[in-house]
């Protein structure tokens, strides 16, 4: 009958919008797990583009953070969260611990990596991020660096390295003031930003 017909077809098309919740779900979870993994933190580009540093600052940018990053996972293992990122020899350390010594200690270990020049802790005192927070980071920090890239200003966005935690936004650079003016300006009006902190070393 044209009940039956009608009721078979909707059972039908109940199993579909079910599949496609499923599918959409799992979709949305490679995403975010992408932007928690690939994005959060961002450390220096794989191409030098028109950064202002020389190749070998560049090189040794990426050996400090790997290294550093390795000797704190090494020694504390998953009992704190902590994310460096190195810019012109300038370790910026973001993250979580549990108490001041180890705060201290992890900028001594930051210090015993070669050609460090100076360190920026930023560690927060208490229990670490979860990991909708961490997401929320990855997405801050796309979002900030689609809004520079886009931008039709005079900025090119491979000068400058966006870092966020806890909506806190960091911005790494070789710059003129100008150019901090507009990356200052793009970052605190983006989605999801609490605060800018411009840690820009100035050319002009």
């Amino acid at each position: 009958s044209l009940v039956d017909i009608a009721l078979h077809l909707r059972r039908d098309r109940s199993h579909i919008i079910w599949g496609e919740k499923i599918i959409m779900r799992y979709l949305t979870f490679l995403l975010l797990s992408f932007l928690l993994f690939g994005l959060q933190g961002c450390t220096t580009s794989i191409s030098k583009g028109s950064d202002r540093r020389t190749e070998g600052t560049y090189i040794d940018d990426g050996s400090i953070a790997d290294m550093a990053a390795s000797r704190i996972k090494k020694k504390y293992t998953d009992k704190v969260h902590v994310n460096v990122n190195s810019y012109n020899r300038k370790v910026l350390v973001t993250g979580e611990v549990g108490d001041e010594s180890v705060k201290a200690d992890i900028t001594r270990i930051i210090g015993g990596v070669q050609n460090v020049t100076a360190i920026n802790n930023e560690l927060v005192i208490g229990p670490l991020s979860s990991f909708s927070s961490r997401t929320s980071d990855a997405i801050t920090t796309s979002n900030v660096g689609m809004r520079l890239r886009d931008s039709n200003k005079e900025l090119r966005a491979d000068r400058i390295t966006v870092v966020t935690e806890n909506s806190i936004v960091y911005l790494l650079g070789l710059v003129t003031r100008k150019e901090a003016g507009i990356a200052n300006e793009i970052s605190s009006t983006s989605r999801g930003v609490k605060k800018v902190v411009p840690m820009f070393e100035y050319i002009d």
